[in-house]
């Protein structure tokens, strides 16, 4: 059991082969890119990148792995739109097949004025609900998908993304303490679930030979002691 509030990740074998195949994919990048906080990343992270069905089959697998390993307790699942929404199929597929099968939904962006309307799709909000997404950059989505699956009288519990970058948000365009995963944990009350953190990328990175990996790994420490968040 996990108490509320509470903050899981995969780790040990799971969470390295986890970074290793997003790296071996693609999804996972080095170089120097622009994050929506305005700095420049010695890594890129893009869940849209699993783009076949064998590699949604095995990212569904990890996070059906790391929830199941997490003890965080949940009666369905739910994705927002967009990224959201075939994480949470594919992941509600892997969970019955690993003998937890639970109901899933997700929403629309724009109300449906025909058929059934609205803007939620799948099984009814009911019980406590899991968000299933890619990554919290800032935390919008998450208070988002909180305020409708709370308006459908259902309890939002707990978060499940891929990685957490584990470095400090943004608000009002400024660097504040706490992350975007410390922030749904600690004030929004919710359990997160990471299948890897970025202290797993730099563990992958130290494991890993050559003088490129060691260059990555250099840069990814020193973006780290610049932007990351004390933990706890």
């Amino acid at each position: 059991m996990v108490d509320v509030g509470a903050q899981t990740g995969a780790g040990g074998d799971l969470a390295q082969d986890f970074v290793r195949f997003a790296v071996e994919s693609g999804v996972l990048r080095f170089g120097e890119f622009k994050t929506k906080a305005g700095r420049l990343s010695p890594y890129f992270f893009n869940a849209g990148l699993f783009d076949d069905g064998a590699k949604m089959g095995r990212l569904a697998e990890f996070y059906a792995k790391a929830l199941l390993a997490s003890g965080i307790e949940f009666d369905m699942v739910f994705g927002p739109a967009y990224k959201g929404i075939p994480l949470a199929a594919t992941v509600a597929v892997e969970l019955a097949r690993l003998g937890r099968n639970v109901p899933f939904a997700y929403n629309r962006k724009e109300a449906k004025d025909h058929g059934e309307g609205g803007t939620l799709v799948g099984a009814p909000l009911q019980g406590r609900v899991l968000i299933v997404d890619d990554v919290m950059s800032a935390g919008t989505a998450a208070r988002e998908s909180i305020a409708l699956i709370r308006a459908a009288g259902a309890t939002p519990h707990a978060v499940a993304i891929a990685l957490d970058r584990q470095e400090k948000a943004t608000e009002n365009g400024q660097d504040v303490a706490h992350s975007a995963v410390q922030y749904v944990r600690n004030q929004l009350g919710l359990q997160v679930c990471a299948i890897a953190t970025l202290a797993d990328l730099l563990q992958y990175l130290s494991r890993s030979g050559g003088t490129d990996m060691a260059a990555h790994r250099d840069r990814v420490l020193a973006y780290r002691q610049r932007y990351g968040v004390e933990e706890g």
